[in-house]
């Protein structure tokens, strides 16, 4: 058996994915995120596809993943309800609540959250913070307001940069930019996303708090940590 304490990070997602094969109720609809640490778990759902009777996703590139698979990738307007969504995060804090949006996808990330009864964070270590701020938070904005936005965040004390991909601004699955802000120490995340959400031009905050993990699957050096926040 190869020491956990000499796993690569890599290989820790790797054994969090598949730990987070044990949430998945056979015969129910999947929520699927989006990410490395999410493709390490939709390629382990391999071993019991033949189980799953499909799946909504957060992004383009995990749909495409589970369509590879043989795994039904279904409409979130399809579906009234899902048992359970497995996804990675940026930051996760020690009440659940989380910073995601790194890969871009935190607009579907949190529509699909929305419809399940359970959030199961699947994270390396890194992930794990006391307060959210240190990842830049991600915020998915309407383009033309993104300068005003800009200078909100300012006067919050953080720095926001537009996210660019091959020297332009990237775009979203959902044809929007990203501010990526920087500089913040989020203290009270509910009243944070609850706040930003409502200012003009903000698509979705990347703070999740109203859906935060119920569980977080962590994976140290001495293997996977489970780390139960309640319902």
């Amino acid at each position: 058996m190869t020491d956990a304490a000499h796993l690569t990070q890599d290989e820790l997602k790797t054994l969090v994915g598949r730990a987070a094969l044990q949430y998945v109720t056979p015969g129910e609809i999947l929520g699927v995120g989006t990410g490395s640490t999410v493709n390490c778990f939709i390629d382990a759902l391999a071993d019991m596809k033949a189980r799953i009777p499909g799946a909504v996703s957060s992004s383009e590139a995990s749909s495409a993943r589970l369509r590879t698979l043989g795994i039904a990738v279904l409409d979130a307007n399809e579906v009234q309800r899902l048992s359970v969504y497995i996804d990675g995060a940026d930051e996760i804090d020690g009440h659940g609540c989380m910073i995601k949006g790194g890969g871009a996808a935190l607009t579907r990330e949190k529509i699909v959250a929305a419809l399940a009864d359970r959030f199961i964070c699947i994270a390396d270590a890194s992930k794990r913070v006391d307060v959210l701020g240190r990842f830049p938070l991600p915020v998915e904005v309407i383009p033309m307001a993104a300068a005003q936005l800009t200078r909100r965040f300012a006067a919050l004390g953080g720095t926001a940069t537009l996210r660019l991909k091959d020297g332009a601004p990237l775009v979203t699955d959902n044809g929007q930019h990203i501010l990526d802000v920087r500089g913040l120490a989020i203290t009270d995340p509910l009243a944070f996303e609850t706040d930003v959400s409502q200012w003009p031009g903000v698509v979705t905050v990347g703070v999740f708090a109203r859906q935060r993990a119920s569980v977080c699957l962590l994976g140290t050096p001495e293997g996977v940590r489970t780390i139960d926040f309640g319902p």
